[in-house]
């Protein structure tokens, strides 16, 4: 069992809260584009109002632990470990009571190379406590604007998390899969499950465009957010979001196994 304190140990050693390796220049220009409504940092969702750029700040500021000084420009930014283990258990609680209810959930990622191991580890222990992990739309094809213009994506699933790969691409158990921030996926995935399946996920766990995609349409949805991905807090801040955990999305994927092993020990679905 790893406990509170060791897991805060480990954040800040890991980086993945702390000083991380996400610098304050690329924060607050996701801020500045997210106040400007720029597609590329709101992640398929749609806030009901307009947030500048001061207040977006401030959002952050409470959310993650970042500096709320207008003033601070430049170096690694920071998330409050805190706040992160706070979340974690909260993530916990909500995985939890989807396992008593054995309810649908879809997993998905866009930072595979990174998370797939975290969200592949809560989908064994779902499914062992009885929840259906859903997997709809395998295979299908999606068209996704990138800074290299409209390329065509694969819907595919590695122990029960989405994620897209490159058609042609290994198959499962190959390559890992394409970095994304776009909420297309998700609702390739949720119209699938509702047309073909004929059931709907109780619970999306994801980021990026996975969690913002699936809130937008209504379907609650829970993950992980760097300090650059404003559109996350923002959902939660607006309730369409059901819970952001801070930490740092891009370091080595073998640091998140101490953090699937925490959850699920605080859920009770330690196998």
């Amino acid at each position: 069992m790893l406990s509170t304190g060791a897991l805060r140990a480990h954040l800040l050693a890991a980086r993945l809260a702390g000083p991380v390796a996400t610098s304050r220049e690329t924060s607050l220009r996701s801020y500045r584009l997210f106040a400007a409504r720029d597609p590329r940092v709101m992640l398929g969702l749609a806030p009901e109002r307009a947030w500048g750029e001061g207040e977006l700040l401030r959002l952050m500021a409470d959310r993650c632990g970042v500096s709320a000084d207008p003033a601070h420009v430049s170096g690694p930014d920071a998330i409050d470990p805190d706040r992160t283990v706070a979340a974690l258990d909260a993530f916990a609680e909500r995985l939890a009571l989807v396992a008593e209810r054995r309810a649908p959930v879809l997993l998905g990622t866009g930072h595979p190379h990174r998370l797939l191991g975290f969200y592949a580890g809560l989908a064994d222990a779902l499914s062992t406590a009885g929840c259906p992990v859903l997997t709809p739309a395998q295979g299908r094809c999606v068209d996704i604007t990138t800074r290299f213009g409209v390329r065509t994506y694969r819907l595919d699933y590695v122990r029960g998390v989405a994620l897209v790969r490159e058609p042609g691409g290994r198959p499962t158990g190959g390559e890992t899969g394409a970095h994304t921030h776009s909420p297309l996926p998700v609702r390739l995935a949720l119209q699938d499950a509702a047309e073909r399946l004929g059931v709907l996920p109780e619970l999306v766990i994801g980021d990026h465009g996975w969690v913002c995609g699936a809130g937008q349409l209504g379907i609650e949805a829970i993950g992980p957010a760097d300090t650059d991905d404003p559109a996350l807090f923002v959902g939660e801040a607006e309730g369409r979001v059901s819970l952001v955990v801070p930490l740092d999305d891009g370091v080595r994927a073998p640091f998140y196994r101490p953090l699937t092993r925490y959850v699920l020990n605080r859920a009770c679905l330690s196998q």
